[in-house]
């Protein structure tokens, strides 16, 4: 399989094509500022040789030049939800590591652990009742 793109923003990767109304939803809440006016810093792929993917494959496809902390994957899981859960992979403290966020808030994710304001954790650890980060 074909090594991600290295980019400076962090990779939201479309794993699952089943719904295309459901990726372009996704692209519409990643690319809207949150009512504070943050957005994420992100790179969509939209690359069906990722179709299927799961975190542990997606970890070996990760090029050594890639320095975000996480990868955001677009799974079957975030395309039959209504609120977009993504799933985001930590790849620093412990690597492979996975938290669902909704995808309107994924800002707050992406903001903290590139700038290095918060870690993986404190967000694993905000998580609701279903597992799932909606903010703080």
């Amino acid at each position: 399989m074909h090594q991600f793109p290295c980019t400076l923003e962090a990779l939201v990767v479309r794993t699952d094509f089943s719904a295309d109304g459901a990726w372009d939803a996704l692209r519409a809440a990643l690319y809207s500022p949150s009512r504070t006016g943050f957005l994420a810093n992100v790179a969509l792929v939209d690359d069906r040789r990722y179709e299927g993917l799961t975190p542990e494959s997606a970890l070996a496809l990760i090029p050594a030049e890639y320095q975000h902390p996480l990868l955001v994957l677009a799974d079957p899981v975030a395309v039959a939800s209504t609120d977009l859960l993504l799933l985001v992979v930590d790849l620093r403290r412990e690597r492979g590591r996975c938290v669902r966020v909704v995808a309107a808030e994924l800002w707050s994710i992406e903001n903290n652990l590139s700038e290095a304001n918060m870690d993986f954790e404190e967000f694993a650890g905000a998580v609701d009742d279903d597992g799932v980060f909606r903010g703080f």
